[in-house]
């Protein structure tokens, strides 16, 4: 029976409600459609479209070997883009992008023609990005750029946070990527490349033992049974665990790979069809054409609530001096923008299937509401030469790029001027700070990404970070 009391709860007072129901379901254990029906029946179905899973997905794009240069070009320092010297590494002096002035404690941002998830000139995914950590030149699994502690890796963090959700693979990494370390942190799945990661999900059992469809439900069927008889069935301690299992049950019974394949549909949305027939290198089109798989593949992965975490290379294998680190980019302009378009159709594809995909842990909303992405690598190269884009950063300095899904305060952090100098930030103030080393923001920079994948959850980042406070950088 609805309670009144509950029905009419609004604001403020209907918030906390749904926060103290989420927090008591977790602490006993009860699973999230039990909650929804108690809160449907105590208070109405709006009430119980509030309730939401407590974490976000995220993705992290990881470039080594100099490949995350290219996201300058998507995203550059504001006074590189804006100063129109043609020997600055930008290539689009002649074609506006998008300039946010900085308003209020968001700091202003510039968006190339080609960045994701700009309409009519306005965009409809604020970025940020945060100087952070070192440059690593020439490493495939950086790690200064993304951590939150001594202990504590940026996406290990996530991925420990995550694990409130219970998903089938909590963390899937496609090609050289290491996911470091954190208190409570699941192991990763590794495969080497976005196949691999549609392999991963094809259960033997499903194309041998079990190909029939009775011989897959029967073994379902069975397996709860025989979980329902188990006295443990019932203890919070087991409840998690047991709502894996069932879920793997499933799995193993059901063959995913139709599931989990790009089609022509897909690859041709993504941009993938058009990048084949581009100018750009035969290098930069393996590359994104792996990336735009990995996207396309985690996209019905997230629909199919498979997973929580998915990290990827951007440029698994040898440098290249075309695509990993791109030393000759300049050199070939038509392959540069060819290149650069393709990262931001990908990016855009991915959003907007997630923008129309209905939310399995959050009733109400879509995937896309409840995603964080973040990208990092071992250099950006520096913005302040096109010729033969060196790998030396102003001030020895890295930074990483988040889409924090409304958790974090939008612009740049921290930056590299026209002039060659460099401003770190305050991470309590977010005012930027002159002279200050990137290394030393790295921890808030990790904690604040941490903070948007918790949902603004400032305790469950405290049980990771113990730094100065970073309220001048999330919401």
């Amino acid at each position: 029976m609805v309670d009144p009391k509950l029905q009419n709860l609004r604001g403020v007072s209907r918030r906390r409600f749904v926060r103290w129901l989420g927090a008591a379901g977790a602490a006993l254990a009860v699973d999230r459609s039990r909650l929804l029906n108690f809160a449907s029946d105590s208070g109405g179905v709006a009430l119980a479209d509030g309730l939401c899973a407590p974490t976000n997905r995220s993705v992290h794009i990881v470039g080594g070997n100099g490949s995350f240069g290219w996201f300058q070009l998507l995203w550059p320092h504001v006074e590189v883009a804006q100063s129109g010297n043609a020997s600055f590494a930008y290539h689009s002096f002649g074609v506006p992008g998008v300039m946010v002035p900085a308003a209020g404690a968001n700091h202003d941002f510039y968006y190339a023609p080609e960045a994701p998830w700009v309409t009519n000139g306005v965009p409809t995914r604020p970025m940020t990005a945060m100087m952070s950590g070192a440059n690593e030149t020439h490493t495939q699994t950086p790690t200064t750029p993304a951590v939150v502690a001594s202990n504590a890796s940026m996406i290990a963090t996530a991925a420990s946070i995550q694990r409130q959700v219970p998903t089938l693979l909590p963390v899937l990494g496609v090609g050289p990527v290491n996911l470091g370390a954190a208190p409570g942190a699941p192991s990763a799945a590794n495969v080497p490349s976005a196949n691999s990661m549609i392999d991963l999900f094809n259960s033997a059992a499903s194309q041998l033992i079990l190909s029939k469809q009775g011989d897959r439900d029967l073994y379902e069927t069975y397996y709860k049974a025989l979980v329902g008889l188990r006295e443990g069935a019932k203890l919070p301690t087991w409840s998690r665990h047991l709502d894996v299992t069932k879920k793997a049950s499933h799995v193993l019974g059901t063959n995913l790979g139709g599931m989990l394949t790009p089609t022509a549909g897909d690859l041709a949305t993504y941009g993938l069809t058009a990048l084949a027939a581009s100018s750009a290198s035969s290098e930069a089109k393996a590359k994104l054409d792996n990336l735009g798989r990995t996207l396309i593949t985690t996209a019905k992965a997230f629909k199919l609530n498979l997973s929580m975490c998915v990290q990827v290379a951007l440029a698994p294998g040898a440098s290249d001096n075309n695509f990993s680190d791109p030393h000759n980019a300049f050199n070939n302009m038509a392959a540069l923008s060819a290149t650069v378009t393709a990262l931001g159709t990908m990016l855009n594809a991915f959003f907007n299937e997630l923008e129309g995909a209905a939310d399995p842990n959050c009733d109400g909303s879509m995937i896309a509401d409840n995603l964080v992405l973040t990208v990092h690598g071992d250099t950006p190269k520096t913005p302040l030469q096109a010729s033969g884009w060196p790998d030396n950063t102003p001030g020895n300095a890295n930074w990483v790029y988040a889409m924090g899904a409304g958790h974090l305060r939008s612009g740049w952090f921290g930056r590299v001027k026209a002039s060659g100098a460099v401003a770190g930030y305050d991470p309590t103030s977010g005012a930027d700070v002159a002279g200050k080393s990137a290394s030393e923001t790295s921890t808030s920079t990790g904690a604040a990404v941490a903070y948007a994948i918790a949902k603004g959850d400032m305790k469950k980042v405290e049980d990771y970070y113990s730094g100065p406070e970073i309220t001048g950088i999330v919401v």
